[in-house]
């Protein structure tokens, strides 16, 4: 296991870890004593004592999830703990763990230069820290270490998921090459292993139509993590769940073990081997059917160039699911949404392949919402302020998922993800643009989005009539939505309904 997965298990699960570091016993004793019942988010502490600085490095050494470190000064030497310090965020490279320095002797270590030179989190005087100032401090401290790595666990994330997607789509565009179902396979399996936080995955397809036992019945298109050597890969409980999925056709959780089962139309199945699963949500099989979806139609139509299109786009068009089943809306939204965006494209007179684009890129408008927590996402009632800071944070979050890259699609789906909730009076979000400061791209969607959205009931309101969505379109226009786009959506409303009918809730 990584350093970052143990960090990120812990963080979930484990007590939060506290160093202290000081030459009197008597100050651990009473520093564990006054904060033995301290709890943070249902975890109480554990507690790791040092003497010295070589002792201190030592256990930080060891323990990469250190949350807070009670640092002395003044131990084997006049700068020891100050050394420590030091040591931690240059040699080590310990950005997270926030560090109290505690000290009988202020004038040892003038606190304002402390704070500026050795990245110090906070400065206490041994005689100020009594119990609420030690409750107070500790609880500040712990707070800051978990909502800082609770950011940078999501950043690692959105690398992560952006470099899998890029890699899909990159495959994609030559994916009837041999060599490249194998890239394609493994692009696939990594944005599994980052959307579902897991390190081993494996997948493979079955060499005949029908399930027969051993290990040559199976081909390895793609593994990620430190699985066995190729000679020992099959071990017999694991080609044991694997011949019973081949068998029975069915997809199994064994254990920490899931095997998928992924029949296509070429009669020869995928099987996905997920290891470390503690348990398959909803989301979770929503996300195991767009891998296999994409993989079997890849297979089906290995030589056809056009469905190697069609293949990029289902697969955009279901990760867009995947972020759609997070929340209240329906499955069929992101489809919907795109053949309305495609229609309004080509109405203004867009160039077909640049309409093609914007189609296959508005799924994705929503991708940022990944990464906002469930009790904001899922929150029945009103959001109050702070988790409304929190939703309007999506548009930034999507587009650092997709910027950067060099693929036509993923640039419009970043641009899209980050300016969909732009107003074309400026009164939108997270930029303000005015007008057509605003691409043309997300004044499409947002048109679409809010149509779509009218149309069709949600928790908290039911589906309007079309009469009346028309009226409320007409009434935005200007505002809210670009008056162009509006209007060509007023004209063509009764396409626009068939696309609801075609794609229904």
């Amino acid at each position: 296991m990584t350093k970052n997965a143990v960090m990120s298990s812990s963080f979930r699960s484990s007590p939060w870890k506290i160093l202290l570091v000081d030459d009197e016993p008597d100050i651990h004793d009473v520093t564990k004593l006054t904060l033995h019942r301290f709890q943070l988010d249902g975890r109480g502490l554990q507690f790791f004592d040092a003497y010295n600085a070589p002792q201190a490095k030592e256990i930080l050494s060891r323990e990469p999830d250190i949350a807070l470190v009670f640092l002395d000064v003044v131990m084997e030497t006049e700068d020891a703990g100050l050394e420590v310090a030091r040591w931690m965020r240059q040699d080590l490279k310990n950005q997270f763990t926030r560090i109290v320095l505690r000290t009988g002797q202020p004038g040892q270590a003038p606190e304002e230069s402390v704070i500026v030179d050795y990245d110090i989190n906070d400065y206490k005087e041994k005689t100020e820290l009594d119990r609420t100032k030690l409750f107070t401090t500790t609880f500040a401290a712990l707070r800051a270490y978990r909502d800082i790595f609770t950011v940078e666990e999501a950043r690692r994330f959105q690398v992560t998921y952006r470099e899998g997607l890029e890699r899909v789509i990159e495959a994609s565009a030559h994916i009837h090459q041999q060599r490249n179902l194998h890239d394609f396979a493994n692009g696939l399996l990594q944005q599994v292993v980052a959307l579902l936080r897991l390190e081993k995955s494996m997948l493979l397809r079955l060499r005949g139509a029908s399930g027969v036992s051993g290990e040559n019945s199976y081909e390895v298109l793609a593994k990620i993590g430190n699985f066995d050597d190729d000679a020992q890969l099959f071990n017999e409980n694991l080609l044991r769940q694997l011949d019973d999925a081949a068998v029975n056709r069915i997809s199994r959780l064994n254990g920490d073990t899931y095997v998928g089962y992924f029949p296509n139309e070429s009669g020869k199945a995928s099987l996905l081997v997920l290891q470390g699963v503690e348990n398959v949500n909803e989301i979770d099989a929503k996300l195991l059917e767009v891998f296999s979806s994409g993989v079997a139609i890849a297979f089906d139509n290995i030589l056809l160039n056009q469905e190697i299109s069609d293949t990029q786009g289902e697969l955009i068009m279901r990760l867009g699911d995947v972020v759609e089943s997070r929340s209240p809306e329906a499955g069929n939204h992101v489809r919907r949404m795109a053949e309305v965006c495609h229609l309004l494209a080509l109405a203004s007179g867009m160039d077909p392949d640049e309409a093609a684009i914007l189609k296959q890129a508005a799924p994705m408008h929503d991708i940022g919402k990944i990464a906002t927590p469930d009790s904001v996402l899922l929150k029945p009632g009103k959001l109050d302020a702070n988790e409304w800071d929190i939703m309007r944070l999506h548009p930034e979050v999507g587009m650092s998922i997709l910027d950067g890259s060099h693929r036509p699609i993923l640039r419009a789906a970043s641009i899209i993800a980050h300016q969909h909730h732009e107003k074309f009076d400026g009164s939108g979000y997270p930029q303000g643009l005015v007008g057509t400061e605003i691409h043309v791209y997300a004044r499409i969607v947002a048109v679409a989005d809010v149509f779509d959205a009218l149309m069709h009931s949600r928790v908290y309101k039911p589906a309007w009539p079309v009469d009346q969505v028309v009226s409320h379109l007409k009434a935005v226009s200007g505002s809210h939505l670009d008056p162009q786009f509006v209007e060509l959506l007023v004209d063509n409303v009764e396409r626009a309904v068939a696309i609801n009918e075609r794609y229904p809730d």
